[in-house]
């Protein structure tokens, strides 16, 4: 790496200054040896563009900067968002945002080392959402702790950043898993239990789904106040994923009108228009008054049948993120009219959750997150179930990296020659990733039920579809 002669005077080249902000951040990330000379010529550059010098400080979190300095708020709103227009650029500006942009990436990728506490967790994660919402997202959106709560707000196929600045925005593919790796690393390096067993402590953990996970996995283990704090965390995160998905399966589409079912002769069914229309030809000029001797009714009514739906998650360590978001999307379309929802989850056993498929909350609390994965042992609960095959879909949530791979796809696919829908999901999660076994993913496709994978707002469309 080469010195920009930090002895010297900046030079009065925007491109220069930009250069600059840049190298220090490399610096900070990868030669520590560097970083004297260039921490003096960025602060100068920092200071001459009339921005704090709290930018340059590696304690400082994001929004102790915007505390003080409150205009910067919108300033790193969509910092990273490509922008449309071919004119001229204006350098100045791609200094500054230099500046804001460095302060953003070294928070969240510069984290901290050795044990972490619960306040350096919370600023980490504050920070993390600070660089979503420079992505044009909403913070936990790319990290998984939302379940999707509308993704990107930008193509992540723009061809440059706003004005000069990098755009990263095409990188949110893969942005979303590392920032959730990061953030899972901090959770284990976490004296977790000590933090719960502390009101005041575990008040400042925000929920996300590497805290949830950790909580899951360690429930057993923890008594007193401890569990309760755990449990309100759980708890908090799924209302708030809830919220979410609840509101993506109020906008997906809905089943027809069924208008062999004559309109209920109801006030709130009733069709003013169409009643002031039909009835123009009793007006009575004279009296200035309309007659009605007939009234108009809406149709309200749907085609709806009976549906079963029949929901098998993989509950091993890697699904973990489509265990969560799946169980909390069953609750909410048990709370349909005429869907009867049944819910099994498995690693080497299953275990049938269909009692408590209201509650997610308490569904949660039953899992036993890891070990392996054999589904021939939910397809054997799942089986029983399908009564009325057309009336009935199978949504399958697997890596399908599984023990007894063939004899499994036999079984799914006598469900799907039985009539019933059979739907294989490769990843339910807010990035929209998930490995899946070729092997497996070959086999759907051909029998005609390719595996769905990517943002949980696939599913969602998918079940409404069908089960209204």
């Amino acid at each position: 790496m080469t010195d920009p002669t930090p002895e010297a005077p900046v030079a009065d080249s925007d491109e220069n200054r930009r250069q600059v902000l840049y190298w220090r951040l490399l610096a900070r990330l990868f030669d520590a040896e560097e970083q004297p000379g260039l921490e003096s010529a960025s602060l100068a550059v920092v200071e001459d563009i009339g921005l704090p010098p709290g930018l340059l400080d590696p304690q400082a979190s994001v929004d102790s900067v915007v505390q003080r300095h409150p205009e910067l708020a919108d300033e790193f709103d969509g910092l990273m968002v490509p922008e449309d227009g071919d004119g001229p650029r204006d350098r100045a500006a791609e200094v500054r945002r230099a500046a804001l942009l460095s302060k953003v990436l070294l928070n969240v990728f510069a984290s901290p080392s050795g044990s972490v506490s619960a306040g350096q967790l919370a600023g980490w994660q504050s920070d993390a959402g600070w660089l979503e919402r420079a992505l044009g997202c909403r913070p936990g959106d790319l990290r998984g702790g939302r379940a999707g709560a509308g993704g990107p707000a930008v193509s992540p196929y723009g061809t440059g950043g706003r004005g000069g600045t990098p755009d990263l925005s095409r990188l949110i593919p893969q942005i979303g898993p590392e920032l959730g790796a990061i953030e899972a690393d901090l959770v284990r390096r976490m004296h977790l239990r000590e933090v719960l067993a502390d009101p005041k402590l575990a008040s400042r953990l925000t929920p996300s789904m590497s805290l949830i996970e950790q909580l899951l996995r360690d429930k057993n283990n923890l008594s007193g106040v401890a569990l309760a704090n755990a449990k309100a965390l759980i708890r908090r995160f799924v209302d708030e994923v809830a919220e979410v998905l609840r509101t993506q399966v109020e906008k997906a589409s809905v089943g027809e009108l069924d208008r062999s079912v004559p309109p209920k002769r109801v006030f709130r069914n009733l069709d003013v228009n169409r009643t002031i229309w039909k009835n123009l030809t009793n007006w009575s000029p004279e009296e200035e008054q309309l007659y009605v001797d007939r009234l108009y009714y809406r149709h309200t009514a749907r085609k709806t049948t009976p549906q079963r739906l029949i929901v098998v998650v993989d509950q091993s360590g890697s699904m973990v993120d489509s265990m969560v978001n799946c169980t909390i999307l069953a609750s909410i379309f048990a709370g349909l009219p005429k869907v009867d929802v049944h819910l099994i989850a498995y690693d080497t056993q299953a275990l049938d959750l269909t009692p408590w498929v209201h509650d997610p909350f308490e569904t949660l609390l039953r899992t036993q997150l890891g070990g392996g994965t054999d589904g021939t042992v939910a397809m054997a609960l799942a089986q029983p179930k399908i009564a009325e095959p057309r009336n009935t879909v199978v949504v399958w949530i697997s890596d399908f990296y599984e023990w007894r791979s063939e004899e499994l796809f036999a079984s799914m696919a006598a469900v799907h020659r039985s009539g019933a829908k059979f739907i294989p999901v490769g990843s339910v999660t807010s990035a929209g990733r998930g490995s899946v076994n070729p092997w497996f993913r070959e086999r759907f496709k051909d029998q005609g039920t390719p595996v769905l994978s990517g943002h949980i707002r696939k599913l969602v469309h998918e079940l409404k579809s069908f089960l209204t």
